[in-house]
Formats: C-alpha cells, structure tokens, sequence
C-alpha cells in the first residue's frame, strides 16, 4: 500500500492549492478516502472525506464552503482543493485510508506542506 502527496507549498492568503494523493497496491475504487492535516503543536484533525464511488463527501467545519474533496477512481487519485487559504490552514497534510468496505484502515501517506503566509 502506497499513498504519496503531492502539492503542497507557500501561498499567500486568499490563495488556493489543489493536493493530490496517488494510491497504488490496493483497490482504491473500493476505499472511502480522507484529508488530514496537523498543524505545530496541534492535534491532527479531519479535513475531508469521500466515499469509494464519490458519492458523499463530509468536510471539518473550519474548512467547509472553501475546500473541495474529490477524487478520479481511474486515476487512482483523490484531490484537495484548497480555496481561499488562511494563515490558519497552516500543516502537514495527510491523505488516509479510511475504509475498504466496512472494514476501517489506517494507512497514512508521508503528508504534503502547505504553508499559508504573506
């Protein structure tokens, strides 16, 4: 089981970032998959998260009407689009497993920068 993160970096505020999570050794059409982030001295806290089909989505009150999960099953990639961005979306973000059917997992990736900053 593979999950890298790609796209993160610096942007300023009210800039967007769009994070991808490329999956590989596992049936990731079959998988409910999330975003988590963890910021300095903070827990790690849910982001975002979508069902296998993409059907349902749920996100994490600070971030609703700004982030857009979504994902590609062809690709074998799901997506974070991150719009405008405050200095407090500053963290590592993690893609996660979250399910394949009713079983939960816990497979995490290495996790991506974002750093919002002027």
């Amino acid at each position: 089981v593979q999950l890298v993160e790609s796209g993160g970096g610096l942007v300023q505020p009210g800039g967007s970032l769009r994070l991808s999570c490329a999956a590989s050794g596992f049936t990731f059409s079959r998988c409910d998959m999330s975003w988590y982030r963890q910021a300095p001295g903070k827990e790690r806290e849910l982001v975002a998260s979508i069902t296998s089909a993409g059907e349902s989505t749920n996100y994490g009150d600070s971030v609703k009407g700004r982030f857009t999960i979504s994902r590609d099953n062809f690709k074998n990639t799901v997506y974070l689009q991150m719009n405008s961005l405050k200095p407090e979306d500053t963290a590592v973000y993690y893609c996660k497993i979250e399910r394949l059917g009713r079983t939960s997992l816990n497979y995490w990736g290495q996790g991506t920068q974002v750093t919002v900053s002027s």
